[in-house]
């Protein structure tokens, strides 16, 4: 019987490696990435295609595109689509991305051959049938009219406005109205424009057998649009640093974002900021949990994020808080700014976050699809594999000179913008 008096003991994780896909082409050159693991006969098949906000002629077109690729075809409308999908045990799912279109199915390895047909359909032969197109537009008016009576909501979307500027791919907004201005011709032009062959890449993780590739290259390999459009000016043209208001007058809460622009995975400072950001408000032990929420009480969460594109990304502290308590919260996270500028990491608090951080890393490489994910990102960001040991080896290795003086040139309070939303204005 084990003896629960005393905790395990506390190993540390070795060296990660990211095992490497196949990369095959398919008949009509479409590359397809393949990971080929795990014992469960299920099948992630992801088709990622170069057409998100960076592509758009049309603001939101790239979004409904990807929604509605599922919403009717020339031989099947969307009940038909829905009960074939449902009948096999599959799913269909458009994950959400600013720089591309994504649709991914899961299937039974048995039924992939079943319904492989019908998503193939879906990227040959979608008609954007104007009835789904206008439920679409009701469907996502309504959400966003309760989303806009959040104050979260409100300062997440003011706050990326604010860093990338209101007419940048990244960071304008949807409203009624760009939702109301949506036709039909606008999903059909950013279709043809975007959904092409030489546009798009396949990745493919599960139990994959030569019938399964056979499948796929008897479907997906024999389409033949072309397109490859050219994208827009990703150039930011707005105010580095700024102050912002905005008055909520029912709200018991006020929602604060404090942020700025930083970098893609390509700058040479993210791994070590990455590891920073983790320290700062990346996990439950981190510095604005334990001042604000664990010591101050202030909050229920607070955290700060490192949102990554593949051309740009954007550092921003997030919290709801009470009224009551908006000046000193962000005097508290002024605080935790200035101390991380000001101050080397202590040894203790770099090995606790280093230790989070390579159970996270073991976490991606834990089954076919989790792995499958970590290579479509590094695919789809342009990086080499070798990025993710690169990665770990970043974590493991970060000195806290390297971590201050990152700080020293990242997180100067007065550099950021401050968002505020609520019934309060904050000093």
């Amino acid at each position: 019987m084990p003896d629960r008096s005393h905790p395990p003991l506390i190993h540390n994780i070795g060296q990660l490696i990211l095992p490497l896909p196949e990369l095959i082409h398919l008949d009509n050159g479409i590359p397809v990435y393949v990971t080929n693991m795990g014992t469960q006969d299920v099948i992630r098949l992801e088709i990622v295609y170069r057409a998100g906000r960076p592509f758009e002629q049309k603001q939101l077109a790239s979004r409904a595109t990807a929604a509605m690729l599922k919403e009717g075809t020339r031989q099947h409308d969307a009940a038909a689509i829905a009960e074939t999908i449902d009948f096999y045990g599959a799913s269909l799912s458009q994950p959400f991305n600013l720089d591309t279109g994504n649709l991914v199915l899961y299937s039974l390895s048995r039924h992939f051959e079943s319904v492989l047909p019908l998503f193939t359909e879906m990227l040959d032969s979608p008609v954007f049938p104007e009835d789904e197109l206008r439920a679409f537009v009701k469907r996502n008016k309504k959400s966003l009219k309760t989303d806009l009576a959040k104050t979260d909501v409100v300062a997440y979307r003011t706050v990326t406005e604010k860093v990338f500027g209101e007419d940048h791919p990244y960071g304008y907004n949807s409203t009624l109205e760009t939702y109301e201005e949506l036709g039909r011709e606008d999903l059909v032009a950013h279709f043809e424009r975007c959904y092409g062959i030489d546009n798009c890449t396949v990745f493919l993780s599960g139990r994959i057998t030569d019938s399964v590739i056979r499948a796929l290259n008897a479907q997906i390999g024999q389409l033949e649009r072309t397109g490859r459009p050219e994208s827009c000016s990703m150039a930011v043209h707005a105010p580095a640093r700024g102050y912002n208001y905005i008055p909520h007058p029912d709200s018991v809460q006020t929602a604060i974002r404090i942020g700025r622009r930083v970098f893609s995975r390509h700058h040479p400072d993210y791994p070590a900021f990455f590891v920073l950001n983790t320290i700062l408000g990346g996990y439950f032990g981190s510095r604005l949990m334990t001042n604000i929420r664990e010591d101050k009480g202030y909050t229920y969460n607070i955290y700060s994020s490192l949102d990554v594109m593949r051309n740009d990304g954007a550092f921003y502290i997030g919290t709801e808080v009470g009224n009551e308590f908006v000046e000193d919260t962000l005097h508290q996270i002024r605080l935790e700014l200035k101390s991380l500028i000001e101050h080397p990491v202590e040894e203790e608090e770099l090995t606790m976050v280093r230790n989070y951080l390579m159970g996270n890393f073991l976490s991606m490489l834990d089954g076919p699809f989790n792995v499958g994910e970590v290579v479509r990102t590094m695919v789809g960001d342009d990086l080499p594999f070798s990025f993710f040991s690169t990665l770990v080896e970043s974590v493991n290795t970060v000195e806290a000179e390297t971590l201050q003086r990152l700080a020293v040139e990242y997180l100067q309070p007065e550099e950021q913008w401050e968002v505020i939303v609520g019934t309060r204005q904050g000093s």
